[in-house]
């Protein structure tokens, strides 16, 4: 098993996407729920870590360069003409099916509907339904052009025994451009004597996004990755990059999830999918990418492995916004 160092990104201008010092003035203060940061004063997004129905950490909302929220608000706010599908996809977050076989994807809301009321199959079906919880916000730190915000998760099973553990490292910028900018670092750790990761579909670096950015709302929205595959034809396949564009409020805007080249099992299969859900998901090597391979990741007790990811929320679309470029800066980036 290959670990990879959980390392800061370099605060640079980088090329196509230059990230100015002078951009932004990042203000973070820290709630009883979690962690909010802004930008010259205005909400630029939430770390929530104490949601009393979900299973696990999130951010919402996330306002985009241009004002405007970049990701689905259901089930956190209910807004006319969103889709209510799939409750568990928390606007933006790390999850995954079968950690030990115990579920920190989907969540009892979840659950919930899919039993329709039978009391006795929302039991059974809450037997394998595991968490991902907040133990400590180790940085919360402004440095004026920046924020970072370091925290470690917990992964329990549905017994309430701590399986594994990780350390999420997010740095947060704006771009010389305006695009918002967060990089995450995340290392997953075992910490009972074994921990399987298991080849799964659901699972991985998540949004959701806009739904009116979707390709299903019909609305002009679009999924392009680094191979130029579009829409259901990016689904599975691995690259570099992956960006969906389209309306949001009147204006058209994206978000582009970069894959570094030192991440686990660069570059990854994405999980994006026409109705919403954008997922980097490194373990479903089968259940995603078609491969022979099962993409099962086995850790032995203290054995790690680390993803790293920028995210870009931008204007315009992946041409627009330059993505190929920002992902070649990104990628000479240790």
């Amino acid at each position: 098993m290959k670990t990879f160092p959980n390392c800061l990104p370099i605060l640079a201008a980088i090329g196509a996407l230059s990230l100015s010092a002078s951009a932004a003035e990042f203000t973070v203060e820290k709630e009883a729920d979690g962690v909010v940061i802004k930008i010259d004063g205005k909400l630029f997004t939430k770390y929530v870590t104490g949601d009393k129905v979900g299973n696990k950490p999130y951010f919402y909302p996330v306002i985009g360069p241009t004002g405007k929220g970049m990701t689905r608000a259901y089930p956190m706010e209910d807004v006319k003409g969103e889709a209510q599908d799939h409750p568990h996809h928390r606007s933006f977050y790390f999850g995954h099916q079968f950690v030990n076989d115990n579920d920190t994807w989907h969540e009892e809301l979840t659950l919930k509907e899919r039993a329709k009321g039978d009391e006795a199959k929302l039991a059974e079906l809450k037997k394998t339904l595991g968490a991902t919880k907040n133990r400590e916000i180790l940085q919360a730190e402004s440095k004026g052009d920046h924020v970072i915000l370091k925290v470690t998760s917990d992964y329990f099973d549905a017994k309430g025994e701590r399986m594994a553990e990780d350390v999420r490292t997010f740095t947060f910028r704006v771009a010389a451009d305006g695009s918002r900018v967060v990089d995450a670092d995340i290392t997953f750790t075992a910490v009972m004597d074994t921990v399987k990761f298991a080849d799964a579909k659901d699972a991985g670096f998540s949004l959701r996004v806009a739904h009116s950015m979707s390709v299903d709302a019909k609305e002009g929205g679009r999924i392009v990755n680094s191979h130029g595959d579009l829409d259901k034809d990016a689904w599975g396949k691995r690259a570099e990059w992956c960006d969906f564009n389209g309306p949001v409020g009147g204006e058209k805007l994206g978000i582009a999830m970069l894959n570094h080249p030192g991440s686990f099992r660069f570059p990854t299969p994405w999980h994006a999918r026409t109705y919403g859900l954008f997922t980097a998901n490194p373990f479903g090597l089968k259940s995603v990418a078609g491969e022979k391979e099962d993409g099962s990741v086995i850790l032995k007790k203290g054995e790690s492995f680390t993803i790293r990811h920028r995210v870009i929320f931008h204007a315009g679309d992946e041409k627009d916004a330059r993505i190929a470029e920002a992902f070649e800066a990104y990628a000479k980036e240790k």
